[in-house]
């Protein structure tokens, strides 16, 4: 079942997971009607933003989250699976976010949230491995128009993959993926490149 959401005023508090405190998120507007217990550490924020305004908005308060996640853990692996659990959870259209790591001449599955994904992905083929080889970030407004795609899940009708690279050298990518066509622009591509970014400088590798 989707959760439902409900309106909530700027000054209700969300839950902080680098203090383990409640603070004032002012920027928030919306948080899931689900139990408290349940509650990701970054559900409070507008569940379907309409403009870039709206997305950059999204993004700047992950970043506040994700800062919070990172506080005293340098461990990539850890953070990793704690960024695409957020990403996975806080993004609206998401079907699939997650890493993948690059092990010699191909890419091989890393931490992520969504149905069960392809382990290894040869380079030379498919959206990751061209985000890869380029080590920029690739926008597909539809997958099945992609040369060489490779589909883990049917669902997927959209893509992004941004580069994770620490000193030049590319240590994987991250990827997500969405049943909607066109659901990434380039506010999505500059929030999770920053929350990328955050990631390499937050580990150590």
């Amino acid at each position: 079942m989707e959760p439902v959401w409900q309106h909530v005023k700027a000054r209700d508090a969300v839950w902080h997971a680098g203090t383990g405190q409640h603070e004032i998120c002012r920027a928030a507007r919306f948080r899931p009607a689900i139990p408290e217990e349940n509650r990701h550490p970054a559900a409070v924020f507008d569940p379907q933003p309409t403009t870039a305004a709206d997305k950059t908005e999204l993004y700047l308060h992950l970043e506040t989250q994700f800062r919070g996640l990172l506080d005293g853990e340098r461990d990539p692996l850890a953070n990793a699976a704690n960024l695409a659990a957020m990403l996975y959870h806080a993004l609206p259209d998401v079907n699939w976010a997650g890493f993948y790591r690059l092990r010699g001449d191909e890419l091989v599955l890393g931490p992520f949230q969504g149905k069960p994904a392809c382990v290894r992905l040869p380079l030379g083929k498919g959206v990751c491995a061209t985000a890869a080889e380029r080590k920029e970030t690739v926008i597909v407004p539809d997958v099945h128009d992609f040369p060489g795609h490779i589909a883990c899940d049917l669902a997927s009708r959209s893509e992004i993959v941004v580069p994770v690279i620490h000193a030049g050298r590319l240590l994987g990518v991250l990827d997500l993926d969405s049943p909607v066509p066109d659901r990434f622009d380039a506010a999505d591509q500059a929030g999770l490149e920053h929350l990328a970014a955050m990631l390499v400088e937050g580990c150590d590798w």
